[in-house]
């Protein structure tokens, strides 16, 4: 059976005045299921409140725009609750309760990817709410929950019947929610768009990686990550992940050009990406990515904490490391043909800006 790896637009789930919920459907994105990998997306509105909820999977939460704040609840710790805005990345291991709130006339814009390996269906992520017509305890009789509670009767039937929204809320103007506080921040959240370069390749692009050395929590949530921003016309080297991991890739802004190879050295993919697509490289595939003139950032998972990854040009090349001879008899080509080859792409690493 052939991959199907072409970038897919995220669909409404549910919604209303105060924001929706949009999910990658692995029905329409086979790799989500053969990987997987759950992806959705969060936009509230001004004011709007994604209420309370927990999910069957650990996830890695991205700002895509605007600001707000999240409420942030790890198992039988304290409520932390965080200002975030664009760039920001943070990790959500299992267990964690979250909601979200945006108090700005701007969208609030958060993207989440995640392993679903341990999930209810595979590809896609299951929510929890807590209150609401959906919520936890709708579906507990009015006995059980005056004994978990203790409460009375009347009181309990407010509390479970009041809230006739699913999911996301616009509150009142002027409701107060709580204010974040800085210390909450550390530890919890990284923003990509702030913290120190990994990578910076004058005229080609630069990297943030998210790791186990700059939020350790994500050594929970078992996944790494990075924003890659690439200049207008420059290329990403042709690379993969050598560590079995597979790389789910949503483009955050501009757009540019695609190719995949696999198996057998069959090109599975060549497509324009542009921002809100979706694809996954399947393990040990290589992929390349050529941006338009206005550049093309990206936001990646990857399905280990410390990934590693192996590119196939440029300084750090595994060619570069290989001894003529080799390269020699591997290309049946003369030795002249070999030299020229060895000797270009010295200098540059991972990105190459675009030929004068």
């Amino acid at each position: 059976m052939e991959l199907d790896l072409t970038p897919k637009l995220a669909k409404k789930v549910y919604g209303g005045d105060g924001g929706a919920y949009y999910a990658w459907c692995p029905n329409e994105l086979p790799m989500l299921r053969e990987g997987n990998i759950g992806a959705s997306k969060l936009v509230l509105e001004k004011n709007g409140f994604a209420m309370p909820r927990y999910s069957d999977s650990a996830k890695v939460a991205y700002v895509l725009q605007g600001s707000g704040v999240a409420g942030i609840v790890l198992p039988e710790k304290e409520e932390k609750v965080l200002a975030i805005k664009k760039g920001d990345s943070i990790a959500l291991p299992f267990g964690v309760t979250t909601w979200y709130y945006n108090k700005e006339d701007s969208e609030l814009a958060i993207l989440f990817l995640g392993d679903t390996s341990k999930a209810h269906k595979a590809g896609s992520f299951t929510d929890f709410s807590l209150t609401g017509p959906t919520g936890i305890f709708t579906g507990f009789s009015t006995e059980f929950v005056c004994r978990a509670w203790d409460l009375d009767e009347t009181t309990v039937k407010a509390l479970v019947g009041s809230q006739t929204a699913n999911g996301i809320v616009k509150l009142a103007p002027g409701f107060k929610m709580p204010e974040p506080k800085k210390e909450h921040y550390n530890g919890m959240a990284l923003n990509c768009e702030e913290a120190p370069l990994d990578v910076d390749i004058k005229g080609g692009g630069k990297v943030v990686l998210l790791n186990t050395k700059n939020l350790p929590l994500v050594g929970e949530v078992g996944l790494g990550a990075d924003l890659v921003r690439l200049n207008g016309g420059a290329m990403c080297s042709p690379g993969m992940s050598c560590d079995s991991a597979l790389q789910v890739t949503y483009i955050v802004r501009g757009s540019g050009r695609v190719q995949v190879v696999g198996i057998d050295g069959k090109r599975v993919l060549e497509t324009t990406v542009k921002a809100g697509n979706l694809f996954i490289v399947p393990r040990f595939f290589v992929v390349s990515k050529i941006s338009d003139a206005d550049g093309l950032d990206w936001f990646s998972i990857i399905t280990t904490p410390n990934p590693i990854f192996t590119h196939l040009a440029g300084r750090t090349s595994v060619w570069k490391a290989l001894s003529p001879q080799v390269l020699q008899a591997s290309f049946n080509v003369p030795e002249d043909v070999e030299k020229k080859f060895s000797s270009m792409r010295k200098a540059e690493e991972i990105f190459f800006p675009p030929p004068n």
